[in-house]
Order: C-alpha cells, then structure tokens, then sequence
C-alpha cells in the first residue's frame, strides 16, 4: 500500500460520487494534506471548485458530496475511515491507520515497492554526455552526467524500456582546434608522464591554441581547412583525428564511470558524415523547401531553414557557404534517426565491455561487426540532455523534424535543457593554488565564477572528485581512528565524495544556475549526499544489532505506532511512490532528492525519540524493526536513482 493508491482511491469515490449525485466532474481533482491532523489524512477544495457553478455555499456542497461518499463507500473501504465535509468547501479523508500502516509495514521492504507501471511497452532513448572528444570533463559536464543518468534510471524503474546514448561530435570545431596545436602549433601527440591524456589536450592544447588565434589569425584559416578534411576523411587529417579523439574518448569515461554512468551506445558524428544520412536528410529539406539557399546578405551561399516563428540568425545556417556543415545539419539526422523518420544506415560493433560488465556499443561505416543495432530506432520518446544555452537549437531542429514528418512532436522529441554551472571565487581560490585551475583563477573579485574551456577557467571533473574524495577521506579518519583497513576508507570515501557531488548537482530546480562549493556539498547535517549516507548506516547499525528474527509478518501491526514520530515516518515510506512519479513526469530528478531528505529528517527524529533494539514489548519492537527495515529499502532505491551508493557503515 502507498499513499499514492489512497489519493487514488479517494480520487476515484469523489468522481462516483459527483456522478451520482449528478454534479459535473471538475477538470482536476488537486489534493493536500490538511495541516491539523484531526480534519484528516487528505483533502480536496471540492466546494470551491462546485459551489458556484451549483449556486451553493462551498460547505453545502462538500456536506453533500461527503454524507453521500461516506454511505456508500465507507463500510466496503480497507483503508478509509471517514469521509467529512468542512464548512470552509473541503471535503476530507481519514486513513485507517491500523490496516494502511500493517500493509506499509510489510510491502516497504518488498524490493517493487514504489514502483509505478508508467511506461510499459514503451521505449525511451536518452541522450546525455556528449562531450567534445577534446578535453576532460569538468565539473558543469558533471550536472548533465548525473541529470541524464538519473532521468535513466527513473525511468527504467517505471517500467519504461530504456537506452543511454552518448553522442561524441568527433568532427566538429573544438577537435579541429586539437588538430591545430598538433600539426601548426608544434605540440606533442603524447602527453607528459603521469597526466590524463584528455587533461593534456584540454589543458594545454585547447587552451593555447585559443589564446593563438587571437595573435595569429591566420591559424584560423588552418582550422577551417582541418575541419574540412575531417569531414571529407583525408587520408592525411582524419586517421589523425580518428586516433586522438579515440585516446580522449576512453579516458572520458574513465571518468563517467567512476561517477557511475554507463551507456548502451556511442553515437560518432564522423559515421553520421559517413554513411550519408545528413546528405540524404538535406535532399529532402531541399525538396520539401525546408531547407533554401540564401542568394544575398552576409549569408550568401548558405544553405537556411526557415521555421515560422524563429528570428532570422547565424543559427538557422545548415550549410556555410565553404560547403561544411554546422550543428543543426550534424544533429538533426541523428535525432530524426531517434523518432524512426530516416532509415538506420550504420554497422555496430562492441567498442568496449564496462566496467559494470555491460557491452558498450559503438556505431560504424561498411566495417562493423553487425548491421543490426543493439538499441531500437523510433522510440517512442527522446530525452536530449543538454544545458539551457542550446534550447533554440533544439527547438529548430524539433521544428524542422515537424515539418518533416508533418506531426506534432512536442511529447517525442523532448529537450532537457539546465542552467550551467558556476564556480564560487573561494572555490575557484582553493583550486588555483593547489593547481588544479588556471593560475590567477580565484583573483577575480567576482562572487561567482563562470567557467569557460577556451579560457581554462574551469575544473576538471577529476579533479574536483579528487579534492571532495580527499576532503572526506580526511573526515572518515577522524571517525573512525582506529579502522587501518586502506581499501574500506578508500572505497567509503569515493562514495560519500560521488554522494556530495551527484546530490548538490541534482537537488537544484533544473533553471537554476549551480555555484559549485565543495565544502557546502560535504556538509553532514542539511540537504547533501553524506547526510544521506549517515542515515542510511545509522539505520542499518540499529539493524545489525537485531538478534531476533521478526515472529511474522502476521504479528507486525502498523496500529502500534502511534507517536508522531513514527506516524510521521511511516507515512513518509508510503510517499515514495509519489515522488518517482513527479520526478519522471516532470523530468525533474529534484523531487527524489528532496523526498530523500524528508525521509531521512523523519528517520533521524524517529531515531532520537524511539527505542528500537531495546524496546521490551515484542510486537512493537517487531513493528519497529519493520519500519526501519521499510526506510532502509526505501532510501536505498531512492539514492540509487540519484546515483549515490549506500553504505552500511561510515
């Protein structure tokens, strides 16, 4: 039982009921919780939403509606206990609490429990990452990695069939810039002992070659024609490319997965070039006057789309006038390859086995192991994860497929668009002199920092794993001064640093820009990763210490808990499956991640107050034991959605 089926079951006698008495049903039936207890469990403004269009006070009507509801349906009920109107127009249910709670007791500790069948037979296809194969990661990246990962993870859980792409722009600009610095700019293919390859080429390529064009103009002509050749597949440039965005790419997921995300595919923009898709798209753009070629004005040459209802702009360009290709022509066949409106043209083959032991699939030109792909093409929803900056992009492209497929495709092709991340100046302080920024970062006298990879104002991700690991290794040891075990603390504090990142970056509204500090995303009492972990093992050390096996689950009954504390807790276990619900029909992994802080606020004052081990009488301490049990599974799964990995002793 959860309080989601209660809602449910009160929605649905408030809908028989107005039938019955011959009332129109209201376009929504919106619930709270009544802040006095003693008026009840749940309450609907019924009388306000009828009253007028009844000419009746809004207390008759829900007088009404109640005297009926409660004839009918409360002698038959499990969980309803009473039905009442209030004057003020709210109609009110009261739970059973003896039965409701018995059956929280004993479902919370089902491993289903909160699952909600919302997506059966239907198949999603996430895209998130994609990051240029050029530089590490850094922390901003981070917040699309853990927002896309969750959004998987939720809605594999909700029954959904779920697939992780991961689009890897192996041709575009920034690659080009890498290609700079190697063949103009006299920098060594092979990185300095000891440094992270892709930190070598972001650090110190990418960043210097940026800084050149600015002296030199002439080098970015260099890079026009590096461009070109890349996509052309010179015999000279591109096995270059080809094998330097492969040594990037690897040491990239290095880093997602240690941040524990993984993928079912990696999409390469050089095999979308390849095997023709964008040229056999851009002939039906032409042919369906999508796409037009721009006779006059600074775009002469360019090939344009025109979308009813977009300003005019640089970003409309699918085609410069040299013949190369921008953004929107490179993205948009592989999303119209995402909703099935093209013909799936790759070869696939197994790139690498990671290191969650699942396979790790590639696409490929003529040369890959099968032409059958590991995932299916026309999903029936796409998720785009990326930031906030881009979502014109993405709304033309969607406009372009539209008119395409002539279709509405606002619910299939969906951009998951955030606010970037920024870093604090204490932040941006700290790393400068550890040397793990740009020098001079933190003598800005901004409050905050916006981060920036042509201008090497920004932290690597593994670098801020690095420092919050260390952080928390440090407080490890303080607690447990006697432990010598290095691999227990080692593994105890990459979990708790993983914890405080994942859940500062994925706690926040998604429009709202992150100013990342990671002494606010370690604190252990407040809204963070590691509160949430100590909870979760001050539960299971109260259950570590449980010598008798519960008697039953006959003699387990929710009527036994009756102090606030605990009405409180088990009534926070009953909610999970509201939160899992609102969080993937919103696309907001936010809802988790405060449902996981209530939860742990309601097991920690249940902690203080209560006696659980102790308890002399059995049947309460079964009762107990039960709801422990009940939060540690709830919590467990929930963290889970958010990436973070529970421990049971920190």
């Amino acid at each position: 039982m959860s309080f989601r089926e209660f809602v449910e079951e009160s929605k649905g006698i408030i809908l028989s009921t107005l039938d019955a008495l011959g009332y129109s049903r209201p376009s929504s039936l919106e619930w709270t919780e009544p802040p006095n207890k003693a008026f009840g469990d749940l309450s609907f403004r019924i009388g306000f939403i009828l009253g007028r269009s009844l000419r009746k006070g809004p207390g008759q009507v829900v007088y009404n509606v109640a005297r009926h509801a409660a004839e009918r349906y409360i002698p038959t009920s499990k969980y309803i206990e009473s039905i009442d109107g209030h004057p003020a127009g709210f109609l009110n249910f009261k739970l059973k609490r003896d039965s409701f709670f018995t059956d929280v007791l004993s479902r919370s500790q089902d491993e289903e429990y909160g699952r909600v069948k919302l997506g059966t037979g239907k198949t999603v296809l996430i895209e998130h990452t994609a990051v240029n194969p050029n530089k590490a990661l850094h922390i901003g990246h981070l917040r699309n990695v853990a927002l896309g990962d969750c959004l998987a993870r939720l809605f594999a859980f909700t029954s959904f069939d779920v697939h992780v792409l991961n689009y890897i722009d192996d041709s575009g600009l920034q690659v080009a810039d890498i290609l700079v610095g190697l063949v103009h700019s006299g920098f060594s293919e092979e990185a300095p002992a000891g440094v992270k390859y892709d930190h070598y080429t972001g650090d110190t390529i990418y960043v210097a070659v940026n800084r050149k064009y600015e002296e030199d103009r002439s080098l970015k002509e260099k890079q026009k024609q590096i461009l070109k050749a890349i996509e052309e597949h010179n015999p000279q440039i591109f096995p270059l490319a080809s094998r330097i965005t492969d040594r990037i790419l690897r040491e990239q997921l290095k880093t997602c997965w240690r941040f524990g995300a993984f993928y079912d595919v990696l999409i390469f923009e050089s095999d979308i070039i390849a095997t023709k898709l964008w040229q056999t798209l851009f002939e039906e753009l032409k042919k369906k006057q999508i796409a037009k070629l721009e006779t006059e004005g600074k775009l002469a040459g360019c090939w344009i789309v025109s979308i009813e209802g977009e300003t005019e702009g640089e970003d409309k360009v699918l085609v410069r006038s040299d013949g190369t290709a921008t953004y929107i022509a490179k993205d948009t066949p592989f999303a119209a390859l995402k909703l099935g409106i093209i013909q799936d043209m790759f070869s696939y083959s197994k790139y690498i086995v990671q290191p969650n032991g699942k396979d790790l699939w590639r696409t490929m030109t003529s040369a890959g192991e099968t032409k059958i792909s590991p995932i299916p093409w026309g999903a029936d929803k796409s998720l785009t994860v990326i930031d906030a900056r881009q979502s014109r992009l993405q709304r033309i492209i969607r406009r372009i497929l539209e008119q395409l497929s002539e279709s509405d495709l606002s619910e299939r092709y969906v951009h998951v668009d955030y606010s970037i991340i920024s870093l604090s100046s204490k932040m941006a302080t700290i790393l400068s002199k550890l040397g793990t920024a740009e020098s001079g970062m933190g003598q800005e006298s901004a409050r905050i920092i916006t981060m920036s990879g042509r201008k090497g104002t920004y932290i690597n991700a593994d670098d801020a794993l690095d420092l919050v690991k260390e952080k928390a290794l440090q407080e490890t040891k303080k607690r447990n001064p006697d432990v010598t075990d290095s691999s227990w603390l080692d593994n105890v504090s990459e979990k708790l640093a993983i914890s405080a990142i994942r859940f500062s970056l994925l706690k926040q509204d998604l429009d709202k820009m992150i100013v990342f500090d990671y002494e606010d995303s370690l604190r252990l009492v407040g809204e963070t990763g590691p509160y949430m972990l100590y909870t979760y093992a001050r539960a299971s050390s109260i259950i570590s210490n449980v010598v008798e096996p519960l008697s039953g689950e006959s003699e387990i009954s929710g009527n036994l808990l009756k102090s606030k504390s605990e009405v409180e807790l088990i009534t926070a276990v009953s909610k999970f499956d509201i939160a899992v619900e609102k969080a993937v029909k919103m696309l907001a992994p936010k809802w988790v991640a405060h449902y996981s802080f209530e939860l742990c606020e309601a097991f920690n004052k249940f902690y203080e107050i209560n006696r659980v081990v102790q308890e002399p009488d059995e049947s309460i301490r079964n009762a107990r034991v039960a709801l422990v049990k009940g939060t540690m599974n709830v919590l467990r799964h929930a963290l889970g959605f958010l990436g973070i990995e529970v421990l049971e002793k920190i």
